[in-house]
């Protein structure tokens, strides 16, 4: 089981963003920006997205649509990046992440310092947000 499977079951906590009963959102850890949210599959572990069923590819890409649409609403940003890279850990995953220069989706530059509360924060605005849509 992933740490991601443990995340979408309760058993490891997170800042949920969004959830139903395929796919769950929830904040990174280490963030590149304010609000970057991780959109994963909760009932598939396969690590490459490519690999998913085509239904659970469109359904996916759906819910990480209305996320991102979220997410903008409730982090000031000029747009939401997404990559879909799948090296860190074996589980399929899509990064939303606000932008404001391309360059802020740069996975290895300097993650800025968030603190829990700030995360829990964050969380509680998406969610609302993804709670209107």
């Amino acid at each position: 089981m992933t740490i991601f499977t443990k995340i979408a079951k309760g058993e490891i906590p997170s800042w949920k963003v969004a959830e139903n009963d395929e796919f769950y959102a929830f904040l990174d850890i280490s963030p590149l920006a304010e609000g970057h949210t991780l959109v994963i599959p909760k009932n598939v572990e396969d690590d490459y997205i490519f690999h998913l069923d085509e239904g659970i590819y469109a359904r996916l890409w759906a819910f990480a649509r209305k996320v991102a649409l979220a997410l903008k609403a409730a982090v000031p940003c000029k747009r939401v990046g997404v990559a879909v890279l799948g090296m860190e850990v074996p589980h399929t995953h899509i990064h939303l992440v606000p932008l404001q220069t391309e360059g802020d989706l740069d996975f290895r530059k300097k993650r800025p310092e968030v603190t829990p509360e700030q995360q829990a924060r964050i969380a509680a605005s998406i969610f609302a947000e993804y709670e209107k849509l």
